[in-house]
Parts: C-alpha cells; sequence; structure tokens
C-alpha cells in the first residue's frame, strides 16, 4: 500500500510550536511508516518525517509573510495530485480545496475533516459527498448532510505527556487566544476562584488579545507565558491544577484537553461541541455551562483523580490507536475499490 498524505502547509509538519493539524499529520505519518506502510507526505519543505517527503513550498506561511497563501496551496494542492498515478490512496488533512481535485483522478481520496471553518464551505463537502471518503474527528463534528466512513479521535504520543499526582496550584489556558476559545472567560473564573492563571497561545485575534486579555495580565495572577514549544507545553501542562476550556464554539476536537489528561491534570471545560465525547463529567475533569459553574468546579476539583487521566487518555487517545483505526479505513476503501 502506498499513501499520499496531504498535510496543511500553515506550518512546519510537525509543527514547532502551533499548528494542530499538522501535528496529527505528523503523528499518524511516522505510524504508519513504523507499521511498514509507504507513505509520501506532501508537506512544506522544512518538515521532518521518515516518510519520504515531496514538497514545494519552503515552509509555512503561517512562519513567512512572504509567502502568498492561496498561490502556495494551488501549488501544493496540484503537486500531490500530478502524482495520483503512484498511490494507492491520497488522505487528505487539507480541508476542502483538495477534494476539487479528485474526479480528475482515479485514486481514490479519504478526507479527515478536522472541523468546518464555516458553513459556506458545505457546498464543496455536499457536491463530493458520493465520490470521496470523509472521517469526522468526533461525532458532535458530523454534518448531517455528508456521509461519514467512521469517527476517528485524534491520538498524541503518549510519551511527550508526563504524568504528575503533585501539581502546582494554578489554572491554565492553554490554546489559541480568540474569543472561541474563552480566554477572557478563562479570566474571569481565576479571578472569582482568586487563584493564579497561565495563558499560553499563539494571539489568533490581535484585537481580542488587546480588549480582553492583555488589560488583565499583570504578572501578579495573571501571565502570558506566549507560544509554547513541545517541552514547555509538557510542563505548564503537568504542573498545572486544572485545565480551563472555556470554549464558545462548538468545539470539533480539542488536543490540549486530551494533551492535559495524559499529564494527568483535569479539564474543566464548557459543555459544547465535542468535549461531552472527552470529558467524562465528574472523572477526569468537569462540564459546565457558565462561569459561576466553572468556579465551583475549580473549588471541587481535588475529588478528581489524576491518575484515573492518565489512565483514561492511554486508553482512547493514543496515537497507536490512531494508526490502527485509520488503517483500517484504508483497508476496507481499498477492498471495496477491488471487488469493483
Amino acid at each position: 500500500m502506498h499513501v499520499g498524505m496531504i498535510s496543511p502547509i500553515a506550518w512546519r509538519t510537525p509543527p514547532r510550536h502551533y499548528g494542530p493539524w499538522e501535528q496529527v499529520v505528523s503523528l499518524l505519518t511516522e505510524g504508519l511508516v513504523n507499521a511498514g506502510i509507504n507513505v509520501t507526505l506532501f508537506a512544506t519543505a522544512d518538515s521532518v518525517t521518515k516518510a519520504t517527503l515531496c514538497s514545494i513550498c519552503p515552509k509555512g506561511y503561517e512562519e513567512d509573510p512572504e509567502i502568498m497563501p492561496k498561490v502556495w496551496e494551488c501549488l501544493h494542492i496540484s503537486e500531490a495530485f500530478e502524482h495520483a498515478r503512484k498511490f494507492d490512496l491520497f488522505h487528505n488533512h487539507f480541508d476542502f480545496l483538495p477534494l476539487s481535485y479528485s474526479k480528475l483522478v482515479k485514486t481514490p481520496l479519504l478526507t479527515t475533516i478536522h472541523g468546518f471553518s464555516s458553513q459556506k464551505i458545505l457546498p464543496v463537502y455536499k457536491k463530493y459527498n458520493n465520490s470521496v471518503f470523509y472521517i469526522s474527528i468526533s461525532d458532535a463534528d458530523r454534518n448531517p448532510e455528508l456521509s461519514y466512513l467512521a469517527t476517528i479521535y485524534h491520538g498524541i504520543d503518549m510519551g511527550k505527556f508526563v504524568f504528575n499526582s503533585a501539581p502546582d496550584d494554578y489554572l491554565l489556558f492553554f490554546g489559541r487566544i480568540h474569543a472561541d476559545k474563552g480566554t477572557f472567560e478563562a479570566i474571569q473564573i481565576a479571578k472569582k476562584c482568586r487563584r493564579k492563571l497561565i495563558i499560553s497561545g499563539i494571539v489568533q485575534d490581535k484585537v481580542y488579545f488587546a480588549e480582553k486579555v492583555k488589560p488583565y495580565i499583570n504578572d501578579v495572577d495573571i501571565f502570558y507565558s506566549g507560544i509554547a514549544d513541545p517541552e514547555k507545553r509538557t510542563h505548564i501542562l503537568r504542573n498545572s491544577l486544572a485545565l480551563l476550556h472555556p470554549i464558545n464554539f462548538e468545539e470539533p476536537f480539542g488536543l490540549s484537553v486530551v494533551e492535559s489528561l495524559a499529564c494527568g491534570t483535569p479539564v474543566i471545560a464548557f459543555n459544547k461541541g465535542s468535549m461531552p465525547e472527552i470529558i467524562r463529567d465528574g472523572k477526569n475533569g468537569f462540564l459546565v455551562d457558565t462561569v459561576e459553574e466553572a468556579v465551583a468546579a475549580v473549588n471541587k476539583i481535588g475529588k478528581i483523580d489524576r491518575l484515573v487521566c492518565r489512565k483514561d487518555a492511554e486508553q482512547r487517545f493514543t496515537a497507536q490507536r490512531m494508526v490502527k483505526d485509520y488503517i483500517k479505513m484504508y483497508q476496507l476503501i481499498l477492498n471495496d475499490l477491488n471487488r469493483i
């Protein structure tokens, strides 16, 4: 089996810090190679992989302002499909754009839908609904107008996340700083609890950061630690009392939530999107609906067994499980095509 893996090109694969889609692609690609599958990874030229790397874009457009996204996305996708005959299957992680090439080649296309940036992109997914294969990353993120082959939860490299049974007393907000992710709400929760809060993440909305976040940063009880590389990420996750995830949108998955659990750190999340699928209320964290309920959850966080959080992540969210699930889908697709 030869798989053409199409990664996004916003960031390097794997990312140096932020880049959740690229992170998933990297873990899956390396896991497939370790399983003996021939993989060609279409990603930025500075990507790091054991697979065969095919690149046309020198680096991620989020890391180099001289790279015009649409131009290099076009070149990136066309480069992959111009080599379609080499592959038994394409696995697309690059959203909806590669779908428009799918009927021009005979190679089957499997697309992992990493969430819908807007309902306005749905017409593309609907057009190709009966000619390609879709994977959802949570049951909550499924669109009723689309057909799905399966739901496959993301996996993480458990070896990169060290369990800690004796955390510090600070709360953590870890993720992109945007209204969707609820950075402001996390600050309000921490203030009402009279606890320290560390904020770590990329500033995705500069106006939101300036108006809703920056005024509270005082390095006394509210800290902004910038973007975390893998080593720093593990340190602040494993040492935090709890991860605050007060989202204001239907979260498709939430890698930071799983990474937190892997460290033994429970999660307090607003009950939206995929959170009920990941958070087992009262077992590995708490599902809440308001800031006030989150404050109450913080005050009873000691009732959560951190070892249970770790074991839950080991049982449900490993990279090895994710790789096996995708191999089953590849085999299913290719076996069905061979019967035709």
